[in-house]
């Protein structure tokens, strides 16, 4: 595609995008169906363009002031993906003048919000909880997320899946904590590949590779997945589960159930149950009280926790929002706590990375709290078959991992999505 003819279809995507009307990754999909001559090199540039705008955008709102003609197209033009000469031949002589200029300003010239470009609602309960490390955590979220894959346990081994994995030349190595992922450099075709074809792959962020371990579902149990939503922690667990026992994955949309059932089907999984329910006190759900053995609930959340990949997010978000998740998250927990049986284990995480979505829900009533670091350590023990990160003993791992007794996983941490994550077990 000819550079100025690139560089409007940038312009118009960034345009569509910064309405916020609804989330950037579905305004791209159908700007893409809209516009099927685009090639695989210009959607990728379109694309990441558009998202390099998301992640930037108080810092490239501020350079752009000092150019001219549309915004969205300055604002294009600073994000552009790609070689900065090919851009520049769609430029007029005055905007490669200005783009120029733009390169030379330093970041000590900046204010601080156009270095961490986050808005200022979230600033501050970041900067209490990671103190000196904001700016770590600020860059590490404004950067595109890795690529990490759970290798499915009841079709193969990781080291086998590794061997696959090398022999298709793509450089891929053991994820630090979980017994399941691999992390792979860059972020090449995966979609292809015969292992991920029979299901024996799929994509998915070592942390909530974690969330689903953290349940520990054993063969021949009655687990629930109570917010299921494409299915990513069901099929993980029922993996462990061996294909044994009942797994019900429940979620209010039967839109993102829908989008499970492919990967079900590569998975070779058939004790999973997709159902769709009206709310958390559907019926369905009130008849099976009481007879859990696990339950996870990843509850719906400000996804802030997953900035990398969904940088509009941080846009779209605001304060009284997140409290009006708080009060959805309270009665979902509250909810699926019912389903637990006595002496059965209870699991509530968010993608989140905010006090208000995690510690302040975190209260299930009768229900023995159990402290994340000795259960994971315990995990990290006897199913982390190699060496984990920087020789770190399985006690110095989970304690990385967490903050106080729940799990707390960060991206300039742990190299992962921003997870929470804490467990019960009923009395009995």
């Amino acid at each position: 595609m000819h550079p100025k003819a690139l560089l409007d279809a940038c312009t118009a995507l960034v345009q569509l995008v910064l309405k916020f009307d609804h989330p950037a990754d579905a305004v791209v999909s159908r700007f893409f169906r809209e516009n099927r001559n685009l090639g695989p090199r210009e959607r990728n540039t379109l694309a990441e363009t558009t998202y390099a705008v998301l992640r930037q955008k108080l810092l490239f709102e501020h350079l752009a002031r000092s150019g001219s003609g549309p915004r969205e197209r300055r604002l294009a033009i600073l994000g552009f993906h790609g070689d900065r000469n090919f851009i520049k031949s769609a430029l007029t002589e005055q905007e490669c003048l200005w783009l120029d200029g733009t390169a030379r300003v330093r970041p000590d010239e900046l204010m601080a919000h156009h270095r961490h470009n986050l808005p200022d609602w979230l600033v501050a309960p970041l900067k209490a909880q990671v103190g000196d490390e904001f700016e770590a955590l600020a860059k590490r979220m404004n950067e595109p997320a890795g690529l990490d894959l759970r290798v499915n346990i009841y079709k193969q081994k990781r080291p086998v899946a590794l061997g696959q994995i090398a022999k298709a030349a793509i450089q891929g190595v053991p994820t630090p904590y979980s017994p399941w992922g691999i992390r792979l450099q860059g972020k090449p075709a995966i979609n292809k590949l015969p292992a991920f074809i029979a299901g024996e792959l799929e994509v998915q962020d070592e942390g909530s590779q974690l969330l689903a371990w953290l349940l520990e579902a054993k063969r021949s149990e009655m687990v629930a997945d109570f917010c299921a939503g494409a299915g990513g922690k069901t099929l993980a667990i029922g993996a462990t589960m061996r294909n044994t026992g009942r797994l019900y994955a429940f979620d209010v949309s039967a839109h993102r159930l829908d989008a499970l059932k492919p990967r079900l089907a590569r998975s070779g999984l058939s004790n999973v149950h997709p159902v769709a329910i009206a709310h958390e006190r559907d019926e369905r759900i009130k008849r099976l009280a009481g007879k859990m053995d696990r339950v996870l609930v990843d509850a719906p959340c400000s996804g802030l926790g997953t900035l990398r990949r969904n940088p509009d997010l941080k846009w779209r978000q605001t304060a009284a929002g997140v409290l009006e998740l708080q009060a959805k998250q309270i009665a979902i927990l509250g909810s699926a706590q019912r389903l637990v049986k006595a002496g059965g284990r209870l699991v509530y995480a968010t993608c989140s990375v905010l006090p208000e979505e995690n510690e302040a829900v975190a209260e299930a009533p009768d229900f023995e709290l159990l402290p994340v670091p000795g259960l994971l350590e315990r995990l990290l023990a006897q199913d982390s078959s190699e060496a984990l990160a920087g020789g770190r003993t399985p006690a110095d791992a989970s304690a990385h991992l967490c903050s106080g007794p729940y799990l707390r996983m960060w991206p300039h941490r742990h190299d992962t999505d921003g997870f929470f994550a804490a467990v019960w077990q009923r009395k009995t």
